[in-house]
């Protein structure tokens, strides 16, 4: 067996907050952010419960289940060197629907399910796991972008582990911009690989 990874915490700082409302994709900043239960209130991924879609292939499309993808959290670095690797001046966490971007916690996009976001004024967002690209998220890079309809395509290649992970509301409340944020990660060990006759 490998050995565990100790639990740790980390420090950060929100520096965007962000909402979509109604049907759209794209997010707007905002100062700050009032989360309820069901995530952000009016936000095209608010509630409790979601229809599953093409993510979750073990369930007919369209099955109710638990939402545990109400925000989408980004790091400040990896938009950085995203916007780098895709050879565009920017890449805004709006045009990707990010609701939240961190600074100073490295590879956000790493983060274990499990993982506490707490932050200052009381709010904790459980991090459920790594959100996948996609090519609707490239399409609206290439709409900002001049052209280069290539980047539809090419974020989904380049972004694979870099584009941030999905969370749900464990404690509501309020978080504005330039709060601190302690980030929980939990002792942890990697599944081992199984037997091949397990496979």
């Amino acid at each position: 067996m490998t050995p565990f990874i100790r639990a740790r915490t980390l420090e950060g700082r929100v520096t965007q907050l962000l909402a979509a409302e109604g049907s759209s994709f794209e997010t707007t900043a905002v100062p700050a952010l009032d989360l309820s239960y069901e995530g952000i209130p009016a936000d095209r991924h608010s509630g409790l419960l979601r229809k599953s879609g093409p993510r979750e292939p073990w369930y007919p499309r369209g099955t109710e289940m638990r939402n545990e993808r109400q925000l989408s959290i980004l790091g400040q670095d990896e938009l950085l060197a995203l916007a780098r690797d895709l050879d565009i001046p920017c890449l805004a966490a709006e045009w990707i629907g990010g609701n939240l971007v961190l600074e100073g916690v490295p590879h956000v996009s790493l983060l274990p399910p499990r993982t506490l976001l707490m932050f200052d004024g009381g709010v904790t967002i459980r991090i459920d796991g790594d959100n996948g690209p996609c090519r609707k998220s490239g399409a609206m890079i290439a709409r900002h972008v001049e052209g280069r309809p290539d980047l539809e395509f090419a974020f989904v290649k380049i972004a694979q582990h870099r584009r941030g992970v999905l969370g749900w509301v464990e404690r509501a409340g309020r978080i504005t911009a330039g709060e601190t944020v302690r980030v929980r990660i939990w002792e942890q060990q990697p599944y081992p690989d199984p037997e091949p006759h397990q496979r």
